[in-house]
Protein backbone atom coordinates (compact mmCIF):
# COMPACT_ATOMS: atom_id res chain seq x y z
CA UNK A 1 0.00 0.00 0.00
CA UNK A 2 1.51 3.61 -0.99
CA UNK A 3 1.73 5.78 2.34
CA UNK A 4 1.80 9.67 1.67
CA UNK A 5 2.60 11.62 4.98
CA UNK A 6 1.19 15.05 4.59
CA UNK A 7 2.39 16.25 8.28
CA UNK A 8 5.82 15.51 9.07
CA UNK A 9 8.48 17.87 9.80
CA UNK A 10 12.06 19.55 9.19
CA UNK A 11 13.60 22.51 10.55
CA UNK A 12 16.41 22.54 8.25
CA UNK A 13 19.97 23.92 8.87
CA UNK A 14 19.46 27.46 7.36
CA UNK A 15 16.45 28.05 9.90
CA UNK A 16 18.43 26.51 12.77
CA UNK A 17 21.24 29.61 11.90
CA UNK A 18 18.32 31.97 11.88
CA UNK A 19 16.59 31.25 15.07
CA UNK A 20 19.80 30.98 16.87
CA UNK A 21 20.87 34.43 15.66
CA UNK A 22 16.80 36.26 15.80
CA UNK A 23 14.76 34.50 17.79
CA UNK A 24 15.45 35.61 21.27
CA UNK A 25 13.72 35.98 23.64
CA UNK A 26 10.88 34.16 22.50
CA UNK A 27 12.67 31.09 20.88
CA UNK A 28 15.91 29.91 21.88
CA UNK A 29 17.42 26.14 21.52
CA UNK A 30 18.82 24.57 24.91
CA UNK A 31 19.92 21.49 26.21
CA UNK A 32 17.73 19.52 28.69
CA UNK A 33 18.53 17.76 31.77
CA UNK A 34 17.79 14.55 28.90
CA UNK A 35 21.03 15.49 27.30
CA UNK A 36 18.71 16.80 24.48
CA UNK A 37 18.99 19.85 22.57
CA UNK A 38 15.07 21.36 22.68
CA UNK A 39 13.24 24.06 20.76
CA UNK A 40 12.21 26.47 23.70
CA UNK A 41 8.68 28.02 23.09
CA UNK A 42 7.40 31.04 25.27
CA UNK A 43 9.95 29.79 27.82
CA UNK A 44 8.46 26.06 27.71
CA UNK A 45 10.31 23.21 25.67
CA UNK A 46 8.90 22.59 22.54
CA UNK A 47 10.38 19.16 20.76
CA UNK A 48 13.73 18.36 20.74
CA UNK A 49 15.63 18.94 17.49
CA UNK A 50 16.25 15.82 15.90
CA UNK A 51 18.48 15.16 13.00
CA UNK A 52 15.83 13.84 10.56
CA UNK A 53 14.61 17.43 11.09
CA UNK A 54 17.91 18.95 9.66
CA UNK A 55 19.66 16.34 7.26
CA UNK A 56 17.69 14.94 4.15
CA UNK A 57 20.07 11.81 4.36
CA UNK A 58 18.49 10.97 7.79
CA UNK A 59 14.50 12.22 6.98
CA UNK A 60 14.74 9.49 3.71
CA UNK A 61 16.05 6.45 5.54
CA UNK A 62 13.97 7.08 8.65
CA UNK A 63 10.71 7.07 5.71
CA UNK A 64 12.28 3.68 4.43
CA UNK A 65 12.38 2.52 7.95
CA UNK A 66 9.06 3.50 8.75
CA UNK A 67 7.39 2.42 5.26
CA UNK A 68 6.43 5.82 3.90
CA UNK A 69 6.58 6.50 0.64
CA UNK A 70 6.38 10.28 0.38
CA UNK A 71 7.14 13.12 2.68
CA UNK A 72 5.08 16.26 2.49
CA UNK A 73 7.43 18.55 5.00
CA UNK A 74 6.62 21.38 6.36
CA UNK A 75 8.32 23.80 8.87
CA UNK A 76 6.35 23.61 12.39
CA UNK A 77 6.16 26.34 15.02
CA UNK A 78 7.19 29.02 15.14
CA UNK A 79 7.59 28.93 11.85
CA UNK A 80 9.05 32.13 10.31
CA UNK A 81 7.44 34.87 12.99
CA UNK A 82 9.84 36.80 14.65
CA UNK A 83 12.69 38.68 14.51
CA UNK A 84 11.34 41.60 12.12
CA UNK A 85 9.97 42.02 8.30
CA UNK A 86 13.85 41.59 6.86
CA UNK A 87 14.80 38.13 9.19
CA UNK A 88 11.53 36.88 8.89
CA UNK A 89 11.43 37.34 4.66
CA UNK A 90 15.21 35.34 4.80
CA UNK A 91 14.26 32.63 6.65
CA UNK A 92 11.08 31.76 4.40
CA UNK A 93 13.64 32.19 1.50
CA UNK A 94 16.37 29.70 3.04
CA UNK A 95 13.62 27.49 4.01
CA UNK A 96 12.05 27.35 1.28
CA UNK A 97 15.66 26.83 -0.71
CA UNK A 98 16.30 24.23 1.48
CA UNK A 99 13.26 22.01 1.09
CA UNK A 100 13.42 22.64 -2.60
CA UNK A 101 17.14 21.22 -2.68
CA UNK A 102 15.72 18.42 -0.34
CA UNK A 103 13.55 17.28 -3.64
CA UNK A 104 15.64 17.66 -5.63
CA UNK A 105 18.23 15.71 -4.19
CA UNK A 106 15.16 13.04 -3.39
CA UNK A 107 12.50 13.66 -6.15
CA UNK A 108 10.31 10.44 -5.54
CA UNK A 109 10.13 11.13 -1.72
CA UNK A 110 9.89 15.00 -0.78
CA UNK A 111 7.57 17.14 -1.46
CA UNK A 112 7.34 20.71 0.85
CA UNK A 113 4.84 23.17 1.99
CA UNK A 114 6.13 26.89 1.76
CA UNK A 115 6.95 28.97 4.77
CA UNK A 116 6.03 32.88 4.22
CA UNK A 117 6.55 36.05 5.94
CA UNK A 118 2.70 36.13 6.75
CA UNK A 119 2.74 39.75 8.66
CA UNK A 120 4.01 40.93 5.73
CA UNK A 121 1.90 40.29 2.94
CA UNK A 122 3.48 41.88 -0.39
CA UNK A 123 6.58 40.06 0.98
CA UNK A 124 4.36 37.03 1.18
CA UNK A 125 3.13 37.18 -1.93
CA UNK A 126 6.25 37.68 -3.86
CA UNK A 127 7.72 34.57 -1.79
CA UNK A 128 4.70 32.64 -2.20
CA UNK A 129 5.00 33.36 -6.42
CA UNK A 130 8.64 32.06 -5.95
CA UNK A 131 8.33 29.08 -3.75
CA UNK A 132 5.96 27.53 -5.77
CA UNK A 133 8.32 28.25 -9.03
CA UNK A 134 10.07 25.75 -6.82
CA UNK A 135 8.10 23.35 -6.30
CA UNK A 136 5.73 24.04 -3.10
CA UNK A 137 2.73 21.93 -2.93
CA UNK A 138 1.22 23.82 -0.35
CA UNK A 139 1.68 26.79 2.23
CA UNK A 140 1.70 26.07 5.75
CA UNK A 141 0.70 28.48 8.71
CA UNK A 142 0.31 28.29 12.32
CA UNK A 143 -2.48 28.94 14.75
CA UNK A 144 -2.42 32.43 14.93
CA UNK A 145 0.47 34.55 13.86
CA UNK A 146 1.97 36.09 16.44
CA UNK A 147 -0.46 38.59 18.32
CA UNK A 148 -2.83 37.97 14.97
CA UNK A 149 -5.77 35.48 14.50
CA UNK A 150 -5.75 34.20 11.31
CA UNK A 151 -8.53 35.87 9.84
CA UNK A 152 -7.22 39.01 10.69
CA UNK A 153 -7.63 41.61 7.90
CA UNK A 154 -3.94 42.15 7.88
CA UNK A 155 -3.81 38.49 6.17
CA UNK A 156 -6.89 39.33 3.46
CA UNK A 157 -4.39 39.31 0.54
CA UNK A 158 -2.58 36.24 1.00
CA UNK A 159 -5.65 34.38 1.76
CA UNK A 160 -6.99 36.13 -1.52
CA UNK A 161 -4.48 34.42 -3.45
CA UNK A 162 -4.29 31.04 -2.30
CA UNK A 163 -7.65 31.05 -2.39
CA UNK A 164 -7.29 31.44 -6.58
CA UNK A 165 -4.42 28.92 -6.88
CA UNK A 166 -6.85 26.78 -4.95
CA UNK A 167 -3.74 25.51 -2.68
CA UNK A 168 -3.60 23.57 -0.11
CA UNK A 169 -2.44 25.23 3.44
CA UNK A 170 -1.82 23.31 7.04
CA UNK A 171 -3.05 24.95 9.65
CA UNK A 172 -0.41 23.75 12.76
CA UNK A 173 -0.72 24.85 15.96
CA UNK A 174 1.87 27.17 17.76
CA UNK A 175 2.03 27.99 21.36
CA UNK A 176 -1.79 29.47 22.41
CA UNK A 177 -2.63 32.23 23.33
CA UNK A 178 -2.02 32.73 27.01
CA UNK A 179 1.41 30.40 27.31
CA UNK A 180 3.37 31.93 29.48
CA UNK A 181 0.29 31.99 32.23
CA UNK A 182 -0.22 28.90 31.51
CA UNK A 183 3.15 27.74 32.97
CA UNK A 184 3.35 24.52 30.41
CA UNK A 185 7.06 24.37 30.96
CA UNK A 186 5.97 22.29 34.26
CA UNK A 187 4.55 19.13 32.62
CA UNK A 188 6.52 19.88 29.42
CA UNK A 189 4.15 17.48 27.84
CA UNK A 190 1.05 19.07 28.03
CA UNK A 191 2.11 22.04 25.40
CA UNK A 192 2.47 19.68 22.20
CA UNK A 193 -0.10 16.99 23.86
CA UNK A 194 -2.87 19.78 24.80
CA UNK A 195 -2.09 23.29 24.48
CA UNK A 196 -1.78 22.61 20.84
CA UNK A 197 -4.92 20.98 20.31
CA UNK A 198 -6.49 24.08 21.92
CA UNK A 199 -4.57 26.52 19.31
CA UNK A 200 -6.23 24.64 16.21
CA UNK A 201 -9.69 24.07 17.67
CA UNK A 202 -9.78 28.02 18.54
CA UNK A 203 -8.40 28.95 14.93
CA UNK A 204 -10.73 26.86 13.06
CA UNK A 205 -13.76 27.64 14.78
CA UNK A 206 -13.22 31.42 14.79
CA UNK A 207 -12.88 31.19 11.14
CA UNK A 208 -15.61 29.40 10.48
CA UNK A 209 -18.10 31.43 12.69
CA UNK A 210 -16.70 34.62 11.28
CA UNK A 211 -17.28 33.38 7.36
CA UNK A 212 -14.15 32.57 6.55
CA UNK A 213 -14.88 29.55 4.50
CA UNK A 214 -17.56 31.41 2.91
CA UNK A 215 -14.44 34.04 1.58
CA UNK A 216 -12.41 31.66 0.32
CA UNK A 217 -14.18 28.78 -1.00
CA UNK A 218 -10.84 27.67 -2.92
CA UNK A 219 -8.52 27.11 0.22
CA UNK A 220 -7.99 23.49 0.94
CA UNK A 221 -7.37 23.87 4.37
CA UNK A 222 -6.01 21.16 6.54
CA UNK A 223 -6.80 21.20 10.62
CA UNK A 224 -3.97 19.52 12.01
CA UNK A 225 -3.77 16.51 14.56
CA UNK A 226 -7.59 15.32 13.33
CA UNK A 227 -9.02 18.85 13.45
CA UNK A 228 -8.10 18.94 17.62
CA UNK A 229 -11.32 18.96 20.27
CA UNK A 230 -13.58 20.48 16.63
CA UNK A 231 -14.52 16.71 16.23
CA UNK A 232 -15.61 16.53 19.89
CA UNK A 233 -16.98 20.02 20.67
CA UNK A 234 -18.83 20.26 17.15
CA UNK A 235 -22.36 19.61 18.91
CA UNK A 236 -21.79 22.16 21.72
CA UNK A 237 -20.55 25.06 19.39
CA UNK A 238 -23.73 24.16 17.27
CA UNK A 239 -25.97 24.67 20.42
CA UNK A 240 -24.19 27.99 21.45
CA UNK A 241 -24.90 29.45 17.88
CA UNK A 242 -28.51 28.23 18.05
CA UNK A 243 -29.18 30.62 20.58
CA UNK A 244 -26.78 33.27 20.42
CA UNK A 245 -28.32 36.92 20.84
CA UNK A 246 -25.66 38.79 21.80
CA UNK A 247 -23.07 38.61 18.65
CA UNK A 248 -24.46 39.00 15.17
CA UNK A 249 -22.95 35.69 13.25
CA UNK A 250 -21.46 36.20 9.50
CA UNK A 251 -22.84 32.74 8.90
CA UNK A 252 -26.35 31.18 9.04
CA UNK A 253 -25.76 27.36 8.75
CA UNK A 254 -24.33 25.48 12.29
CA UNK A 255 -21.04 25.74 12.61
CA UNK A 256 -20.55 21.80 12.76
CA UNK A 257 -21.50 21.70 8.44
CA UNK A 258 -18.52 23.92 8.21
CA UNK A 259 -16.29 20.55 8.61
CA UNK A 260 -17.53 18.71 6.48
CA UNK A 261 -15.19 20.67 3.78
CA UNK A 262 -12.04 20.96 5.88
CA UNK A 263 -9.26 18.09 5.56
CA UNK A 264 -7.50 16.89 8.33
CA UNK A 265 -4.96 14.89 8.95
CA UNK A 266 -5.52 11.28 10.90
CA UNK A 267 -2.59 11.99 13.89
CA UNK A 268 -4.88 11.30 16.92
CA UNK A 269 -4.34 7.91 18.93
CA UNK A 270 -7.64 7.04 19.97
CA UNK A 271 -10.04 4.84 17.54
CA UNK A 272 -13.08 6.52 18.62
CA UNK A 273 -11.30 10.30 18.23
CA UNK A 274 -10.37 9.05 14.56
CA UNK A 275 -13.99 7.48 14.08
CA UNK A 276 -15.57 11.09 15.22
CA UNK A 277 -12.83 13.12 12.67
CA UNK A 278 -14.49 10.72 9.38
CA UNK A 279 -17.99 11.35 11.09
CA UNK A 280 -17.60 15.19 10.93
CA UNK A 281 -16.33 15.27 7.81
CA UNK A 282 -16.09 11.76 5.12
CA UNK A 283 -13.31 9.16 4.47
CA UNK A 284 -12.46 11.18 1.47
CA UNK A 285 -11.20 14.44 3.24
CA UNK A 286 -9.08 12.80 6.05
CA UNK A 287 -4.85 12.09 5.11
CA UNK A 288 -2.53 10.23 6.72
CA UNK A 289 -0.10 12.12 8.58
CA UNK A 290 2.35 11.31 11.43
CA UNK A 291 4.16 14.43 13.12
CA UNK A 292 7.84 12.73 12.50
CA UNK A 293 10.19 13.46 13.50
CA UNK A 294 8.12 14.93 16.78
CA UNK A 295 7.34 12.34 18.98
CA UNK A 296 4.76 10.02 17.26
CA UNK A 297 3.78 6.08 17.13
CA UNK A 298 3.83 5.86 13.11
CA UNK A 299 2.57 1.71 13.59
CA UNK A 300 -0.03 2.90 16.05
CA UNK A 301 -1.39 5.55 13.71
CA UNK A 302 -1.29 2.88 10.41
CA UNK A 303 -3.28 0.30 12.39
CA UNK A 304 -5.74 3.38 13.28
CA UNK A 305 -6.45 4.01 9.53
CA UNK A 306 -6.46 0.27 8.83
CA UNK A 307 -9.57 -0.48 10.64
CA UNK A 308 -11.25 0.72 7.64
CA UNK A 309 -12.82 -0.74 4.55
CA UNK A 310 -10.00 -0.81 2.03
CA UNK A 311 -11.61 2.20 -0.28
CA UNK A 312 -11.36 4.11 2.85
CA UNK A 313 -8.18 3.32 4.25
CA UNK A 314 -6.65 3.24 0.66
CA UNK A 315 -7.96 6.57 0.25
CA UNK A 316 -6.56 7.83 3.64
CA UNK A 317 -3.46 6.52 3.49
CA UNK A 318 -2.35 7.86 0.20
CA UNK A 319 -5.76 8.87 -2.55
CA UNK A 320 -6.76 11.76 -1.06
CA UNK A 321 -3.56 13.41 -0.80
CA UNK A 322 -2.63 12.60 -4.11
CA UNK A 323 -6.17 14.13 -5.55
CA UNK A 324 -5.73 17.11 -3.05
CA UNK A 325 -1.82 17.80 -3.92
CA UNK A 326 -1.71 17.04 -7.52
CA UNK A 327 0.57 13.46 -7.20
Amino acid sequence: MTVIDIHTHMFGNAWREMLGKHGKPDYDMKMQPDNREYLMEKGAPACALEVEAFDFDARVKAQNADGIDLGIVSLTSPNVFWGGEDVSVETARRFNDEMAGGQTAYPDRIRWFASLPWEYPDAALAELKRALELGAVGVMVTAHVTKYDLIDPLFAPIWAELDRLALPVLIHPTAPFGTPDANYGRERILLPGLGFMFDTTLAIARMIVDGFFDRYPNVKAIASHAGGYLPYVAGRVDMFFAVETLNKMAITEAPSTYLENIYYDSIVYNPGGLDLCLEVSSPQMVMFGTDFPMPCNIERLKELAGRYPKDQTDAIMSGNAARVFGL
